[in-house]
């Protein structure tokens, strides 16, 4: 995989060419400013938000215990504000309908959903989207090493960081799928989330891999800026294909019930399709989860945090938080 391949994959390069097959988005420039913001190690304080409710009766042992400190110079910890920015982010947002899908230059936050009021990335506000960008691990990797997986010694491509905003949609998980193109051919096709069973699916796999290679070759064939990769799609109610987005061809790319030996080899692929399948000239591979005896974890769950180190993070239980202070300033009077 070079270079080249994943600088293609940025959403400003191939959303232009595909705007009419996709969902309606907006891109902004990513001020450097806001960039620093989203990598900043420290506490995480997010931009915008509302402080949480912090009103104790007086004579109360909340009120007393919350006097921790007697410094004259204790600072308060407060986020940034970007209001030019925020203005833009919100203009953008009602453009959209009000409710957004937020990401990068290549990467959604879908690893930090858990940590949402509503554990969705559906957002209203730029308070939404920092607290998703600045807790994800694929955010920080689009920031810090995007070409990390790379096997070529050129220099790193010119970067412009963007935040786009996608009109919000609900999509069915068991209408997603992801797209394999090897030297512009459409090798497989496979079920986006495919730790779950979904019956409409193995139902009707061949009208659902029909559709999606006509619509590969009608739209998306010839027309990308490489000849090997990755783009996934959503099918409606109505059988209407969308392109949802594009990944490089490696291993940087998750490849879903495929391997990437077989998907760069070639090997074992043809054995997967029945005999009228193998007689249409390139007919890509179909996989899907055949069985509830093969349903797995969501492959996120391992980004998680405990609900209390949530709540204490965010700020949405001032109670846990007293709590939190209270063990601290007990561990003190110890040592």
């Amino acid at each position: 995989m070079k270079k080249e391949q994943v600088a293609h994959c940025q959403f400003s390069v191939w959303y232009p060419l595909f705007k009419a097959v996709t969902i309606r988005s907006v891109i902004l420039p990513l001020p450097e400013n806001v960039k620093e913001y989203l990598l900043d190690d420290g506490t995480l304080v997010v931009s915008g938000r509302e402080d949480p409710p912090s009103h104790a009766q007086e004579g109360s042992d909340d009120a007393e215990e919350i006097q921790w400190s007697d410094d004259e110079n204790t600072t308060t910890l407060k986020a940034p504000e970007f209001p030019e920015f925020t203005a833009e982010v919100q203009e953008a947002i009602s453009s959209l309908g009000g409710s957004v899908f937020p990401k990068l230059n290549w990467s959604a936050p879908r690893d930090a959903y858990w940590i949402a009021m509503n554990s969705s990335l559906k957002c209203k506000a730029l308070s939404d989207i920092f607290l998703l960008f600045k807790s994800s691990d694929f955010i920080t990797r689009d920031l810090t090493q995007p070409f990390i997986h790379c096997t070529d010694d050129s220099p790193d491509p010119s970067l412009n960081y963007e935040l786009v905003l996608r009109k919000w949609c609900e999509l069915i998980p068991g209408a997603e799928f992801r797209c394999f193109v090897k030297e512009n051919k459409l090798l497989g096709i496979s079920q986006r989330d495919y730790t779950q069973y979904y019956d409409h699916i193995s139902k009707q796999h061949e009208e659902i891999c029909r559709s999606i290679q006509e619509f590969f070759k009608k739209h998306i064939q010839y027309k990308f800026l490489d000849e090997d990769f990755v783009f996934d799609v959503y099918r409606d109610s109505r059988g209407r294909i969308w392109l949802i987005d594009f990944n490089p061809f490696g291993e940087v790319t998750d490849s879903l019930l495929f391997t990437w030996e077989e998907l760069t080899s070639g090997k074992n692929l043809k054995g997967d399709q029945s005999e009228g399948e193998a007689t249409e000239q390139d007919y890509p591979v179909f996989r899907c989860t055949n069985s509830k005896v093969t349903v797995q974890p969501s492959p996120y769950l391992s980004y998680r945090l405990p609900k209390d180190f949530v709540d204490l993070s965010t700020g949405e239980d001032v109670h846990k938080l007293i709590d939190f202070l209270k063990l601290k300033r007990n561990q003190q009077d110890d040592d």
